[in-house]
This record gives C-alpha cells, structure tokens and sequence, in this order.
C-alpha cells in the first residue's frame, strides 16, 4: 500500500486530454468570442466586447466583457464539456448559491446578473468581474516564481499578517453557519428570489469520479434526491467509494493484497454508516469507537442529525479569496460543488492551510501533519477573536465553533470528513488516521497491505464469502486496459451484488 491517494485511470485521463485538445479550439474561436459578445449584448441591451485574456479554470472558462454604460467589466462563465459532468445542473445550483449568498448573508460574492441556456454557448453564468490585486494562495504562497510546482505556504509570512486573513475567512465560515436548511441537497432557484435545497448534492468526487474514472452516472443518486439525515447522506458516500472500487477498470488496484485493503475499508465504512456510527464520531455521544473506551476526553455533543444543515463547498480554498490591497476579502468566488450538507462538515478546521491537500503532499501525511498544527493554533486563534467580534460566540447548539474545530482535529473527526468526500484518499487515510480509532489497535508488525486481515472478521458472512471472488475478478479485469461502456442495467446490478442490502 502507498502513502498517498489512489490514481485515477490513465486510459481515462488520456481520452479527456484528447478530448480537450479539441474542446479548446472551439472555447477560443472566433465565432465562440462572437456569441459571447452577442449573449452580452442581447442580456444587457447594450453593445459587449470581449477583452482579453480569457480564463481557464479545472471546470470552467471564464470570457470578460465589455459592456456599453457600465463602469466595470462583467464575467460569462461557461462549463468546459469535457470536464464539468454536469453543466446544465452544476451551472444552475452555482448561480441559485451565489444568488441566495447575495441575499441572505454578509458573505462578499460576485453578483450574479443573469444565468441559463443559450443554444450556442450552452449553460452560463453572468457575473460581476470584481477587481482585486491578488487572491489569498497568491498571497500565502512559497512557490511563486515557479509555477511548475504546487502551491504551499510560505513559512515566512508574519503570523500577524495570517492571523488577519484567517480572521476574515472564519467570519464569513460563522456566517454561512447561522443558515440552517431542512435537507442534505442542492440550492435551486424555486421562485425568482426564493431558494430551496430541492436537487442532489453535486459534489467534486462525483465530477471526479465521471471525468476521471469513467464510472457510469446511472449508480448515482436521481437530480432531484435528497436526504433527510446526516446518516442516510453518510451512507450514500460510502457507496460511492464502494462504487469507486467496483468500477474503475484501470490504474486503482495492482495487487490482490491491495484489492482486499481496499474491500474491506470500504465495506466497513458503510457498516459504521448504516449503523448510525459515522455521524457520532468525535463527540459526546460516540459510545462505540475504541477512541472513545480508552481516552477520557471531555467533548461537545454531536449537532442535530437531521433538520438543520449548513452549507458546505468542496472547492472553497484560498485561490477563491479575493483580496483587496488592504487584505480585506472583496469576493469569494467558485461556489460550484456548494451543498447543505451534513453539519459535521462545517465543524471541521480548513484542510487548506498549507495551500496542498494532505494526501497531495509530496512530503509524505506526517510531514503534513508536523507543518499544519502550529497553522491550525493560528486558525483556532483567529476563529476565537472572529467570534468576539462578530458576537456568534454561541456557535450551533451553543458550542462556539473554535471548540468544535479543535475537538475535531484531536479526535480524528477531519479525517473522517476528508475521506468521506474524497474516494481516491479514502484508503490510505482511513488505515493511518480512522481504523485504530475505530477497532482498536492492529496487531504489531504487520504489513500494511495485510491490514485487512486484522478486521475481516468485522464483515458479515455475506461480505466475507464475496471477497475472494471480488479480488480474482478484479485482479483479471484490470489485466484488459480499455474503457469499459457500461450498460446501465448490467451497471446497477453489478453495484447492487456489492453493497449486500
């Protein structure tokens, strides 16, 4: 087993290069410009030009206009086809979360003047172009006359100046927690000005796992799914790593040990979740963990399981902070992959404090460790004075939000979160950081690819008997490289023999 997160498939990783290659030249054409241009025009109802550059992004490209009477540039924000799976439904959730930012709280967004289809153009989003002289990664980072390489945080900043931003960022982060919504989904736009979570939660592992594996969207929950519980949403996220695993034909598995590594982490995971466990973890009322029988830790209680969710987004980072050259924040921006979500997730610190995910890091998750705790003191220290001054000391359910932070990196809760959204971290984190806290110790010596056979005896007969078989199938499937075109039927049925209901 590595130390590090799961590849994605290369045969996929290569069509969608090739596909892009195409996409390009079509984003940067001159007749594409043009129905920029016309859409502009046509929308404000007066003459718009395009300015140069226009902006790539992971997901999106991003067109400047120019438009006739007004003082400032707007932004048409279109979804790239071969990257963003889900345009039509990604574009309206992102517009209807900016929309209802812009209303309902304090948070500085990009104002959103139009969004919808355009039969040249497709989905789109037309937004204010907020000036600004440097985004926080730029601000925060080490590795700026090398663009080659990773954003990480300069050691060197003054703590003064980290304290400050990471004030303004916890005080929009205990703004977005005062909205509470009665679901785990989506914003949708029900009623001009009125908003309600009425679509599945679009989530970057599901882009990812479309884009980057090739895992066919018929296993995915229906549009309009959403979920009444923290529990119900948990388990949806284990079967999608179980999912994970089942489908991606190439580059996830080299080994039968290995494959089995992965089996029973995944089968285990949704065990806890089903039986209620997951949602418990690191708090007051977690009875069931090994974590929680050996250390005496005095610990908040858990927040409601249902009713009362917060909004979540899996891409809110430094690079989508906007700073003004005062280092106030005038805009976060990319609010695609929003979701009320579980409110478990608001009460973890941000992964993003060196800038590099932790299974990204290329020093290895100790090394991220070691680096991001003295961080983590100056976030605690910051999210207690952005509570002071904005009175919202009195957190969800009277906890302020700084205790619920700390408790959840000592206990073990990040990490939970963390591979709960991201199924090609999930392995290597979950056997480092959950599983002892979870079961208890392994025993001493063995080999981390043989970590499964300290815990198979946890699985239900049915889950064992179906690993061997799983294992050999896998093991010959992934010796045909090729991308596999699954019937949708024949997908379903294969999903649901793994997940023993």
């Amino acid at each position: 087993m590595i130390e590090g997160p799961d590849n994605f498939d290369d045969l996929v990783w290569d069509k969608n290069d090739k596909e892009w290659e195409i996409v390009q030249l079509k984003l940067r054409h001159r007749s594409t410009l043009h129905a920029v241009e016309d859409l502009g025009t046509a929308k404000f109802g007066s003459t718009a030009k395009w300015v140069s550059p226009m902006s790539i992004g992971g997901y999106n490209i991003i067109y400047r206009l120019k438009v006739e009477g007004f003082d400032s540039e707007v932004l048409v924000r279109r979804p790239i086809p071969c990257y963003a799976q889900f345009p039509v439904e990604k574009t309206s959730i992102e517009a209807a979360t900016m929309m209802y930012l812009e209303k309902h709280t304090k948070i500085p967004v990009a104002r959103t003047f139009f969004h919808g289809e355009d039969p040249k153009l497709g989905s789109f989003i037309i937004m204010e172009y907020i000036e600004h002289p440097q985004c926080m990664s730029t601000a925060h980072n080490a590795t700026n006359e090398d663009v080659s390489k990773p954003f990480t945080l300069n050691p060197d900043i003054p703590e003064e100046v980290l304290q400050n931003h990471y004030q303004h960022v916890a005080a929009c982060l205990l703004e977005l927690s005062q909205h509470t919504f009665p679901r785990i989904g989506s914003l949708v736009e029900v009623n001009p000005g009125t908003f309600s979570i009425a679509a599945r939660p679009v989530t970057k592992n599901m882009n990812d796992m479309l884009q980057l594996a090739n895992i066919p969207g018929v296993i995915l929950p229906p549009q309009l799914k959403t979920y009444r519980t923290a529990d119900e949403y948990y388990v949806w996220l284990a079967e999608m790593h179980i999912a994970q695993l089942v489908f991606q034909q190439n580059d996830l598995v080299r080994t039968e040990q290995e494959c089995r590594n992965k089996y029973v982490a995944r089968q285990l995971f949704r065990r806890l979740a089903r039986d209620g466990k997951l949602s418990k973890f690191g708090f007051k009322e977690d009875n069931w963990s090994a974590q929680s029988k050996t250390k005496s830790m005095k610990l908040s209680s858990m927040p409601s399981n249902s009713d009362s969710f917060r909004l979540y987004c899996d891409d809110l980072r430094p690079a989508n902070i906007l700073l003004t050259a005062s280092d106030a924040i005038t805009a976060i921006i990319d609010w695609e992959f929003t979701y009320a979500a579980p409110i478990q997730f608001s009460l973890d610190p941000p992964w993003w404090l060196l800038l590099d995910t932790p299974d990204q890091w290329d020093a290895g998750l100790d090394n991220w460790i070691t680096l991001y705790e003295p961080r983590l003191e100056t976030w605690i220290s910051a999210m207690k004075k952005a509570e002071e001054d904005t009175k919202l000391n009195g957190g969800i359910a009277g906890v302020p939000l700084s205790t619920y932070m700390r408790e959840s990196w000592e206990t073990g809760r990040f990490w939970l979160t963390y591979v709960a959204r991201k199924s090609w971290a999930f392995e290597t984190i979950f056997w480092k950081y959950l599983d002892e806290r979870f079961f208890g110790p392994r025993e001493q010596g063995l080999p981390r690819n043989h970590y499964w056979k300290a815990r198979i005896d946890l699985l239900s007969e049915d889950e064992r008997n179906a690993m061997e078989p799983f294992v050999e199938r896998k093991m010959e499937t992934r010796k045909e490289r090729k991308i596999v075109d699954w019937d949708p039927e024949a997908a379903k049925s294969r999903f649901a023999e793994m997940l023993f209901d």
